[in-house]
């Protein structure tokens, strides 16, 4: 029996109540320190412009839809986007940017009151994020200002997710978890929300957003 075993053991039996085996198992110790990660922090060496084309490329393989505007053409890009899809009323967190909203939609703001069902009946969703990884195409929400609780971003049909580049860009995973709190409720997308079946047929919209789409802010 290794020692490793011997210490799961007793704290199982500790935590049950049970009394140990004939042969003493040590007494539960102290966890140990933070194990040094001195792994490879990201894959290759990119500029800030390959790491944003890198993060496009993974967004749109995973069926996302990447587009990129100047600051002060975001409100006209989102008022696309909506128009294409018929969208009339958005849901918004707080905190989100005014500059961020076109003219002619009903915003709503999310309030702690609001119930699955009302947040069933807004035609989208606007949001910030926290962080967006390049290397898995992966935008990172962790409740913050302009992003707001995890529920706005999984129960409407259609998420528009604003990212603003080169700020909230980052290479890899443990790059994106240097800025990120465990103490926060992270929501980790990649494209659309997607499932299978034990025959692999795609559907999308289980258990998130069935659309996508990706403003990435440039400057």
């Amino acid at each position: 029996m290794t020692n490793s075993r011997d210490l799961v053991l007793a704290r199982v039996r500790q935590a049950l109540g049970v009394a140990p085996d004939a042969m003493p198992a040590p007494a539960p110790a102290p966890y140990e320190p933070a194990v040094p990660r001195s792994y490879l922090r990201e894959h290759g060496v990119r500029g800030a412009e390959e790491t944003v084309d890198l993060l496009a490329g993974n967004l749109t393989d995973y069926r996302a839809r990447v587009h990129r505007c100047a600051r002060a053409d975001v409100a006209d890009t989102v008022g696309a986007l909506l128009a294409a899809r018929g969208a009339r009323t958005v849901l918004v967190p707080p905190g989100l940017p005014d500059a961020w909203l076109p003219g002619g939609i009903i915003v709503r703001r999310d309030t702690a009151d609001s119930t699955p069902h009302d947040l069933d009946r807004v035609d989208s969703v606007i949001t910030g994020c926290a962080v967006a990884i390049a290397e898995t195409g992966t935008i990172v929400l962790d409740g913050g200002p302009g992003q707001g609780r995890r529920r706005i971003t999984l129960i409407p049909d259609h998420h528009i997710c604003v990212v603003e580049v080169p700020a909230q860009v980052v290479s890899s995973v443990p790059r994106a978890l240097e800025r990120l709190s465990v103490t926060r409720p992270l929501t980790w997308t990649s494209g659309p929300s997607a499932t299978s079946d034990i025959e692999l047929d795609r559907v999308e919209g289980v258990h998130g957003p069935r659309s996508l789409d990706v403003v990435l802010l440039l400057g």
